[in-house]
């Protein structure tokens, strides 16, 4: 060969060589809910193939418009498309969930684009992260409804009928907070900031028993990954919005260090609106003012050790309750959580992580700047909760098996006192002193295990949990000891699941679970002194002496999802027969405290309820760009022993979604329709009243100005319907609900570096 000619093959293969050595990538793949390396999975793109290493990286030269595949014995198979490859490459990460869980009964809400399974996942946008409160995305779910007794703020989620002490709401798998309003101005899921969280894991059913007893669901607020990087890195976001109906102004921020061993953030939110006004003109009383303030501390401790620190403040100032005799003058909480985690070598022990946090709640409120005509007395009530424990966990890998087992502790407790000033009446002068808590306490120590084996036609996932729950009152009063002599009671609570999962083929799944979780009642239902915390104006009285509350419930879960239109259909159908069932009947041998009140209420357990219901999805991929989304949710709910409904449960609620996306995914128009059945099933017990149907269309359109910035804007209830939700509370003293907003114009800009 000539010399020459082969001078100019060496030099052109060492240039290409050298080519592809500077377009190296790397990209980690990581465990979604432990973040450990996912070894020995295989990966395609376009020509280039590999097996990522122990450290779970995948080597690859990038090339614009080529898709990636990967498979992996335990996570399955998926593709990343070209956008999703760009913004792995910004991350550094890709994120997957373990192959078992693809249809554990379960719903993500994503707050930011990521590589989460869409078949399971529901996208929101970044104008979420300003809302002031996080039941309001949950509600953006058909299944999810919420108690609510103002117009802007404390929305008490509900999921299938499951309210309260029945959900079981977590940050990061351990931490919650204890309300602190005896009427639940400020429920756990109002103290979640959603500007620090990446995203909500709705795990339905009794089935989900590491984070606690999953009663009715486990809600799992995930804050947003730590994000390490090769070189020092400054990074952040900044998002303003205004809505037109009610002058809410809303904002939110975030800006972070990120280095080799360091990821420091600052997050900060603020909102406030006014009076709102509802489709038929009326004005409703809603103004609120909303602040968090927190940050997120990471550091790599070593190659195999990270510790992540956080700390949130959230501030609440004199929002309006038109449901209640009070409103919320401020509320000022702290929650503070550190997690450490470590990862072995191990032939087995795949990983360690434990947690230590603390909540703390202090509520004040009055019914001073309600317009009482005439006003017989002023009332405020100062309480404070507090909320702190640990929790432990090891995962073990096997060939065709993964473990969990660890145990927890939480210790919750709750004081507070409501002051009474008479200013008319023949008690003028007088002042009264009624003790809400009791200071009362619950403290629970549990253990726990998840067995998830993949058999030859069958994977299965064993779950147990058994927890000591220990209850007791620091300072009964008289009144509730006339009532209840033993006022300190210890209760063991086992619970256990069983899911049976099986794939037909890539295209069709299905599962079966069946569980039984028992809890113990929580602090209003034991411990509340003559408060009305209810449906009704009835004072409520709780029992420390409940028997546990048992659900026994049948999940059957499926998905089909052919590849070759993109079409992902979930169905998910549920049974539950619940024994001892939390409740209350009205004891006419108890005198109220109030002389308004009609009356008191007892907390008594009911030998059987059932529940039974759906939710079903569809998503697809259209042609011109479109795409469409369908959602719909029902519950049926029946006391047995009374023979009727039971009360604050929502009926039929049918979602549809139809987006676009052009100029390259820049621009994003979407048209959202909504319709909700009428609500004839109702409690006479509670005295309930019937809901009408509604309809519901709502409109936006997003712009994608730069890689950094972005516009949206949008009109909810666009026809300016007159409409209430059925768990909407009345306005007290009245029989006129809280209607919902009217014609709502909304903006929302979000900048990103």
């Amino acid at each position: 060969m000539n010399t020459k000619y082969l001078w100019t093959i060496i030099l052109f293969v060492l240039f290409t060589n050298l080519f592809a050595q500077t377009n190296q990538q790397e990209i980690r793949l990581l465990d979604l809910e432990t973040a450990t390396p996912i070894a020995k999975a295989e990966y395609t793109y376009g020509t280039q193939t590999g097996i990522t290493d122990i450290e779970g990286t995948i080597r690859f030269s990038f090339k614009k418009n080529l898709s990636m595949t990967i498979s992996h014995i335990n996570y399955g198979a998926w593709v990343l498309d070209k956008n999703e490859i760009e913004q792995a490459l910004n991350e550094k990460v890709i994120y997957r969930a373990s192959k078992s869980m693809n249809l554990y009964p379960v719903t993500i809400i994503s707050l930011r684009p990521q590589s989460t399974q869409p078949e399971s996942s529901l996208k929101i946008e970044y104008q979420e992260r300003m809302q002031h409160d996080a039941a309001q995305i949950l509600n953006q779910l058909p299944e999810f409804n919420s108690i609510r007794k103002g117009g802007n703020y404390g929305f008490d989620p509900v999921f299938r009928g499951f309210k309260y002490d029945q959900l079981n709401v977590v940050l990061n798998g351990a931490q919650s907070a204890t309300a602190a309003c005896p009427n639940r101005m400020d429920p756990p899921t109002s103290q979640m900031a959603p500007n620090m969280i990446d995203r909500i894991e709705v795990l339905k059913g009794p089935y989900a028993l590491r984070y606690g007893t999953g009663f009715g669901a486990t809600l799992n607020f995930i804050p947003v990954k730590l994000r390490f990087t090769d070189h020092n890195d400054v990074y952040g976001r900044l998002s303003s919005g205004f809505e037109s109906n009610g002058d809410i102004v809303r904002g939110e921020t975030q800006i972070g260090f990120s280095g080799k061993h360091h990821d420091v953030s600052v997050f900060a939110s603020w909102s406030q609106g006014n009076d709102y006004t509802a489709g038929n003109g009326q004005t409703v009383p809603s103004d609120f003012q909303r602040g968090s303030l927190g940050t997120n501390l990471g550091f790599n401790l070593s190659s195999n050790q990270k510790l992540r620190i956080s700390a949130i403040y959230n501030s609440a100032r004199d929002s309006d309750f038109p449901a209640l005799a009070m409103d919320l003058r401020t509320d000022d909480t702290w929650l503070f959580n550190a997690r450490h985690d470590i990862l072995f070598n191990n032939e087995n022990l795949e990983s360690w992580n434990t947690t230590v946090y603390g909540s703390f709640v202090d509520h004040l409120m009055d019914n001073l700047l309600k317009p009482l005509d005439p006003r017989m007395l002023n009332a405020e009530t100062a309480a404070t909760t507090y909320n702190f424990g640990g929790r432990t966990e090891g995962v073990w890998r096997f060939e065709k098996a993964k473990m969990y087992a660890g145990a927890d502790a939480r210790v919750e407790g709750a004081e507070g006192t409501r002051v009474r000033e008479f200013l008319m009446g023949p008690n003028a002068g007088s002042t009264f002193l009624d003790n809400a808590w009791q200071d009362a306490r619950i403290t629970k120590i549990g253990a726990f295990a998840e067995y998830q084996l993949k058999g030859k036609t069958l994977d299965y996932v064993f779950s147990g949990r058994l927890e000591l729950n220990q209850a007791k009152i620091n300072d009964a009063e008289d009144e509730f000891t006339a009532v209840h002599t033993d006022t300190s009671i210890s209760q063991l609570n086992p619970s256990f699941s069983v899911g049976l999962l099986k794939e037909f083929s890539s295209n069709l799944k299905t599962s079966l679970w069946l569980g039984r979780a028992q809890r113990s009642g929580g602090l209003t239902e034991r411990f509340i002194n003559f408060f009305p915390v209810g449906i009704d104006p009835f004072e409520m009285l709780g029992d420390p002496e409940l028997d546990p509350e048992v659900n026994n419930q049948i999940d059957l879960t499926f998905q089909w999802s052919p590849a070759r239109d993109r079409t992902v259909l979930n169905l998910d159908i549920f049974g539950a027969y619940l024994q001892n069932f939390i409740s209350s009947i009205i004891d006419p041998d108890l005198n109220p405290r109030l002389p308004m009140s009609p009356g008191v209420r007892r907390f008594i357990n009911i030998d059987e309820v059932i529940k039974t219901g759906f939710e079903f999805t569809w998503s697809q991929q259209l042609f011109a760009g479109l795409y469409h989304q369908l959602g719909i949710a029902y519950t049926y709910a029946q006391d047995i022993e009374r023979d009727e409904p039971l009360p604050e449960i929502a009926p039929l609620d049918f979602r549809y979604i139809l987006s676009g996306s052009y100029l390259k995914h820049k621009l994003t128009p979407e048209i959202s329709f909504r319709y909700v059945a009428d609500q004839n099933r109702i409690s006479n017990e509670f005295g309930e009243t019937a809901t009408p149907s509604f309809v519901l269309l709502d409109a936006k359109v997003g712009f994608q100005i730069s890689e950094s910035l972005m516009i949206n804007v949008g009109v909810n209830n666009l026809f300016d319907k007159n409409y209430y939700e059925h768990l909407n509370r009345s306005v007290r003293g009245t029989n006129d609900p809280i209607f919902a907003p009217g014609r709502n114009i909304f903006a929302n800009i979000n900048f990103n570096f």
